[in-house]
């Protein structure tokens, strides 16, 4: 416990320093969207790594939660504030009354359900156009402010977003390492000697994807309030399918590995964007190198390499 609670200091404290490490505009944008898809790839490995519920309509709740803050606050001039909240407890209990039949299902049923259940919500922003402007997107969304400090600028928004990302970390990490964790991976293991057990499967799993859509929808309604826009295509079934790859690079099972998934995805691109025409190449290329050599994620495919390497290297010494 105490070798945890050092080991998320020391990563609050770097993250509390990197705008002053790697100054720069647009770098320091780029870092703000890091921190808005660890906190989405952290809600998708509650579900997905420590209860073994796979999901495809992520990107759904993600922009239920942007659209909701961002109409609130646009049409009905609610305090953005108070319009995050209610958008978190709309599309949380629209999640738990969704959970209850699809979660009945198992494999890829349940991919495909939840596949159908974010190209429905994307079919809603498109079409509802009087409400969420269509393809043409909603625009007009006020930045959050409090104490006198409106978040308008990178350096702001970057210590906002990062702020509630480190509490959903923290707050992650203690879900994980509670009672209600170890029944969650009980259940990942086999959900039949879970329920022997005595633990209530089925509830549980729609607790953890109403509570995984709650920390989507915050992140959502964040990204609105940062961005000021937002349009479909940023929720579309893409999206869906890069957070599912963020969750798997980074390590099944592991808030920290979510971090590093959407570290690396969010920014390679960015790194590869001098590479003209081949960036997808050899974006695709990494990821199946990874996937390959590194099937337990980031999270513990490098310390293993590490690990191999110094041993050959010791090896070597003795011999």
């Amino acid at each position: 416990m105490k070798r945890d609670l050092l080991l998320f200091t020391a990563f609050s404290l770097f993250i509390m320093v990197a705008p002053q490490i790697f100054a720069g505009g647009y770098l320091m944008n780029v870092l703000v969207f890091v921190g808005i898809n660890t906190m989405l790839a952290i809600a998708l490995n509650l579900l997905l790594g420590y209860a073994g519920q796979i999901s495809l309509g992520h990107a759904g709740f993600f922009g239920l939660g942007a659209y909701l803050s961002g109409i609130l606050t646009t049409t009905y001039s609610l305090n953005p504030w108070l319009a995050m909240p209610i958008a978190a407890c709309v599309v949380g209990s629209l999640a738990y009354l969704i959970g209850l039949p699809v979660l009945k299902l198992k494999g890829h049923y349940l991919a495909m359900a939840t596949l159908g259940l974010g190209i429905i919500i994307y079919i809603v922003f498109n079409e509802t156009v009087d409400l969420t402007g269509g393809p043409s997107g909603l625009s007009g969304i006020p930045n959050l402010h409090v104490a006198g400090i409106t978040f308008d600028s990178d350096v702001k928004n970057y210590y906002l977003i990062w702020g509630v990302t480190l509490a959903v970390m923290l707050f992650s990490l203690n879900l994980a390492g509670s009672r209600v964790g170890r029944a969650l991976r009980a259940v990942h293991d086999s959900e039949v000697a879970a329920q022997v057990l005595g633990v209530d499967a089925r509830g549980l799993k729609v607790q953890i994807f109403a509570l995984s859509a709650i920390i989507s929808s915050l992140a959502g309604s964040l990204y609105a309030h940062t961005m000021t826009f937002i349009s479909p295509a940023s929720f579309g079934f893409n999206f869906s399918i890069e957070l599912l790859t963020m969750v798997v690079i980074g390590g099944l099972g592991s808030i920290y590995g979510s971090f590093l998934g959407a570290a690396l995805l969010t920014l390679l691109p960015e790194i590869l964007r001098g590479a003209n025409d081949y960036d997808i190449i050899i974006y695709g290329a990494l990821l199946m190198v990874m996937v390959m050599f590194m099937p337990g994620g980031l999270v513990r495919g490098v310390p293993a390499l590490f690990r191999k390497v110094f041993s050959r290297k010791a090896e070597g010494g003795h011999a």
